[in-house]
């Protein structure tokens, strides 16, 4: 009995063919099973600073870094995304979600103390190495994050997170400017203001998507405001919209770092953000210009609109890294 060879002979062929060609996109965001997120605290530079955490720690670590008014809640979606690839670690600032709220009559809240915090909590948790993951007050933060510690980054994503000028229009530094200089009563009570539901809803989550409120999940600014409750919790963050000026006056000194250090960078840049617009994204290639540079059809949150775009985007950023930064 003769048994044919040409059903094995395509299928050797079609393997060989198959083998010819790199992986495609496709293939290389392979979706993964979510690993279970866990809700950790630790002590880092005399506080508890809360974190959630996924993902396998042998593997890269993106540390997440959330913007105002937001938390690390602001990464519930995208987590998950990420969590079968890498290591994920996203911190509550100090001041913060679940994080320690010290009394702003007693403790002045600075960025500078916001990233000595995340400077110890690294090292609490003993992370040699991370990706940074950056979103508007993220960049303040992540930026003196990396400058004290260099040797730890393998990376940087950045997403609607400014260190240029071009990022900025003339009214908003306008009103950084007079946060910092204007410590009147009227202008305190104006920023305030701005952290109540009223600002948070309207003003910051619904303001980009007007026309598709349908895909800003309402528990994002229920949560920001569960931790805005009280005046001691919204003076916190009044205080760090008047120390927002340092971060500006300090944009040379984060252009040189980049330009220096040429860390591989993903920028993920939502351009329908009004106050923080997109030439903000382009300007880092000025300075590194090997970055990689998406403008999404998105807002200012765009985490909360594209998460799965951008987990894309990230998995197939860090996958081109050397070693996968492990």
């Amino acid at each position: 009995m003769q048994i044919s060879l040409l059903p094995a002979l395509l299928l050797m062929s079609l393997t060989l063919l198959l083998s010819l060609f790199p992986k495609t996109q496709a293939q290389a965001q392979q979706a993964q099973w979510p690993q279970k997120t866990y809700y950790r605290s630790i002590e880092a530079n005399g506080y508890q600073v809360f974190y959630r955490e996924a993902g396998d720690p042998s593997r890269p670590t993106l540390l997440l870094l959330h913007g105002y008014p937001a938390s690390s809640h602001a990464y519930r979606e995208l987590i998950p995304l990420l969590s079968g690839h890498f290591h994920i670690i996203a911190p509550d600032n100090l001041g913060s979600g679940y994080s320690d709220k010290p009394n702003p009559d007693t403790t002045r809240y600075s960025f500078d103390l916001l990233a000595e915090t995340m400077a110890a909590m690294t090292k609490a948790l003993e992370l040699k190495h991370y990706i940074l993951y950056m979103q508007d007050f993220g960049a303040p933060v992540g930026f003196r994050l990396m400058m004290m510690q260099p040797e730890r980054l393998s990376g940087l994503i950045v997403q609607n997170a400014n260190a240029y000028l071009d990022g900025l229009t003339a009214k908003r530094q306008a009103f950084f400017r007079r946060a910092a200089e204007d410590r009147s009563p009227a202008m305190v009570q104006k920023l305030y203001r701005v952290t109540g539901p009223q600002g948070v809803i309207n003003t910051q989550y619904l303001r980009d998507v007007q026309d598709r409120k349908e895909i800003m999940s309402p528990d994002s600014w229920s949560h920001d405001l569960y931790h805005l409750a009280t005046p001691e919790q919204r003076n916190i963050q009044v205080q760090l919209f008047q120390d927002y000026q340092s971060n500006i006056d300090a944009y040379p000194k984060w252009q040189t770092f980049l330009r220096q250090q040429q860390p591989p960078t993903l920028i993920v840049w939502g351009k329908r953000d009004p106050a923080f617009i997109f030439p903000g994204a382009t300007a880092y290639l000025r300075d590194v210009p090997k970055a990689e540079v998406h403008l999404l059809d998105a807002g200012h949150f765009s985490v909360e609109e594209k998460p799965v775009a951008i987990a894309k985007l990230i998995i197939d950023f860090v996958n081109q890294l050397p070693n996968h930064s492990r």
